[in-house]
C-alpha cells in the first residue's frame, strides 16, 4: 500500500516539479534578457571600493511632476542594493549633469571632494504611448555610466523593463525600481567577470 501510494505521489508531483522548474528557469532567463552592456572600458583603473557616489538621475522626458518620484524610486533601489553589499558609504548628489555629455572634470572634482572611488551617473527613460502630456506606459529604460575617481568612463549598462520583465501591469515607481537594480547588478556582474577581483565591485 505505501509502495503503490509512493508510486501515485511520484506521478502527481513530478510533473509539478517540472514545471516549477522550467518556469523559474524561463523568468530568470526573462529578466536577462533586460540588461545590456553598452560600453567597457579595459583600461580604467578602479582602486579598492568604500565610497560610491550617485548622483540624481537625468529623467526622460524632461518633466518636473515626474522627477520626485522618480529621484524617490531611483534612491530607495539603489538604497536596497547598497544595503547587500557590506560596508560601503554611499553618497548622493544633487548637482545636475547631462547624461549624453558627462562633464569629466565635474566628476572629477565631486569624487575628490568627497572621497568617492566611483560614481553612478543614472538616466531613466519613460515611453509615451498617447498624445496627452503626460501619457506614459509603466516601462522604463534605466541606464548607467560608471567613472572612477580620475574621471575616467569605466562602464555604461542599462535594463529594459518591458524586455527583462514584460511588466504590463505595476507602477512606473515599481519598474523604476526593478531597471535601477537590474541595472547595478549588471555592473557588478561585468565588473566581478572582467578582473574585478582586485576590488569590492559595486
Amino acid at each position: 500500500m505505501i509502495v503503490i501510494l509512493y508510486v501515485i505521489m511520484k506521478k502527481v508531483l513530478y510533473p509539478f516539479y517540472f514545471y516549477s522548474a522550467l518556469a523559474f528557469t524561463l523568468l530568470s532567463s526573462c529578466a536577462n534578457f533586460g540588461d545590456s552592456l553598452l560600453y567597457f572600458n579595459k583600461n580604467a583603473k578602479i582602486s579598492k571600493v568604500k565610497t560610491v557616489l550617485y548622483f540624481n538621475p537625468e529623467v526622460f522626458p524632461d518633466i518636473s511632476e515626474i522627477k520626485e518620484a522618480t529621484y524617490s524610486a531611483f534612491y530607495t533601489a539603489t538604497s536596497d542594493q547598497m544595503k547587500s553589499m557590506g560596508n560601503l558609504k554611499y553618497l548622493k548628489v544633487d548637482t545636475p549633469i547631462s547624461f549624453d555629455d558627462v562633464d569629466t572634470g565635474t566628476v572629477k572634482e565631486i569624487c575628490k571632494n568627497n572621497n568617492a572611488d566611483i560614481a553612478v551617473i543614472p538616466k531613466v527613460k519613460y515611453f509615451k504611448v498617447g498624445f496627452g502630456k503626460y501619457v506614459f506606459s509603466n516601462q522604463v529604460i534605466v541606464s548607467m555610466k560608471l567613472y572612477n575617481a580620475e574621471g575616467d568612463f569605466v562602464m555604461e549598462a542599462a535594463y529594459d523593463t518591458y524586455k527583462g520583465n514584460g511588466r504590463m501591469l505595476g507602477t512606473a515607481e515599481n519598474s523604476v525600481i526593478i531597471g535601477t537594480k537590474g541595472a547595478l547588478r549588471k555592473i557588478r556582474k561585468e565588473l566581478k567577470n572582467r578582473s574585478a577581483s582586485t576590488h569590492k565591485p559595486i
